[in-house]
């Protein structure tokens, strides 16, 4: 084992993430395990793991930290972190750990942590004290030595993710659905064998070394081969989801792919109808189709900063049934306010079997304006360029929720800073083309001016 220093980078904004080992190896992870019984203080932690070459002795690592420290641990094994969440809220762990680095590359690997009722832990929650322990490296006495027993949720899990779409509604579809060699591997199969769905699969072999693509569908380029599977294989759409199988990206009929925050429209438009008048959530990134949807089917839509941890606390608040992000992370009230791809496509199948309509129809009236995506720009003065833009857009709508929002009624943008750089990210949606590259190229003249 090495004594070189700790690499504190790793511990970041929503979650641990570094390389393996310069960055994270076995030491740092039982020192994290150690403090995360520290900080929180669980009697047991439950702990789930995805299929990187590193989880299991990482696993092995934090294990012993954790049991070290006098806390039980409860090893579930191969799990999605949505599945982690899950096992925590279901069967009342005071605390759970997933050992994943998402859809980062093959030589990364970290900790997604959470509390009883799988609320997870940020920057301000518990991350950033887990941090300060771990660089003290000055543990409290623990009085017993925690023991290690083992569990299997997928059972559970699976009944949990069906109860959420009524089953005898579910058409004969075909979808494709590429897990990246991730964790969707392992349980999608196990969801779809109850359904009347043939399934098109791409990448379900469990490999950590990702020897297909990223398991990053975020990226336009790793949805590919799934797109051309749709195509050839005429599906009714797609599906891809990321290492850890907790996002879901999707395409239509036509292999087209469909935006984060058009997935939200369409699970917001089935559960309003199960959830007469229920609050739903959407980040303020989201298209104004979005909202639009929500008050047309009855529903309470409340508009949000970006990010999980500020998604799933509005939503304990408010009792929200839903909330979803442009990024692909889509939270339910009835999975214990954590975000699963999993049921957002479960429910995205019931919507499109009860309306037997493609996906591309039920987007059409929703789909209907031009959005930039997500532009980064470096700038040397981020509270300045802020202003520069209020400044340039003075008698529009403005706010300041998150970065700043700037509105008309054909044309909005949002800018906000990067919470660990200095960029400023930019969106814009228009109701034309023309005008939506007109009032981007507008923008960035003025941010990288």
């Amino acid at each position: 084992m090495t004594s070189r220093p700790i690499e504190l980078g790793i511990f970041k904004s929503y979650d641990i993430r570094g390389t393996y080992s310069d960055e994270l190896d076995e030491r740092v992870a039982e020192m994290i395990g150690r403090a995360f019984v520290d900080h929180v203080g669980p009697s047991a932690v439950a702990i789930g793991r995805d299929m990187r070459e590193s989880s299991k002795p990482l696993f092995e690592a934090f294990a012993r930290g954790v049991m070290t420290q006098g806390a039980d641990v409860v090893d579930l094994g191969l799990t999605s972190t949505d599945e982690l969440y899950f096992a925590v809220g279901k069967f009342g762990y005071p605390a759970g750990a997933m050992i994943t680095a998402s859809h980062n590359p093959k030589q990364y690997n970290g900790f997604k942590l959470c509390r009883e009722g799988a609320i997870a832990l940020s920057a301000e929650t518990g991350v950033f004290a887990i941090r300060d322990i771990v660089a003290r490296g000055a543990f409290k006495p623990a009085g017993r030595r925690g023991t290690m027993t083992s569990r299997d949720a997928m059972p559970d899990f699976v009944e949990h993710c069906l109860s959420f779409i009524d089953l005898d509604t579910i058409r004969p579809l075909r979808i494709a659905i590429d897990c990246g060699n991730g964790m969707g591997g392992l349980i999608v199969p196990a969801i779809f064998k109850r359904l009347p769905v043939e399934v098109i699969p791409l990448y379900f072999e469990l490999d950590g070394s990702f020897p297909n693509h990223p398991a990053s569908p975020i990226e336009p380029e790793n949805m590919a081969d799934l797109q051309r599977a749709v195509r050839e294989s005429k599906a009714d759409l797609g599906a891809a989801f990321d290492g850890d199988a907790d996002r879901v990206f999707i395409t239509d009929e036509h292999g087209e792919l469909v935006g984060g925050d058009m997935v939200t429209a369409l699970v917001a438009d089935m559960l309003l109808r199960s959830h007469p008048g229920a609050t739903i959530l959407y980040n303020l990134i989201c298209s104004r189709g979005v909202p639009e949807l929500i008050a047309k089917r009855g529903g309470v839509g409340v508009r949000t900063r970006v990010g999980h941890s500020i998604i799933k606390a509005v939503m304990r608040e408010r009792d929200a049934v839903f909330g979803g992000e442009h990024s692909g992370h889509f939270y339910f009230r009835d999975h214990y306010f954590a975000d699963s791809g999993l049921i957002a496509l479960l429910v995205v199948l019931e919507l499109i079997s009860r309306e037997k309509k493609p996906v591309s129809e039920l987007l059409a009236p929703l789909d209907r304006r031009f959005r930039s995506g997500e532009i980064n720009s470096r700038v040397v003065d981020v509270p300045k360029k802020l202003e520069d833009l209020v400044g340039a857009y003075a008698d529009a709508e403005i706010d300041r929720l998150d970065g700043v929002t700037i509105q008309y009624p054909d044309w909005w943008f949002n800018v906000r800073p990067s919470n660990t750089e200095p960029l400023l990210r930019l969106n814009v949606e228009a109701d034309s083309r023309d005008l939506l590259e007109t009032k981007r190229d507008e923008i960035l003249k003025i941010i990288r001016g």
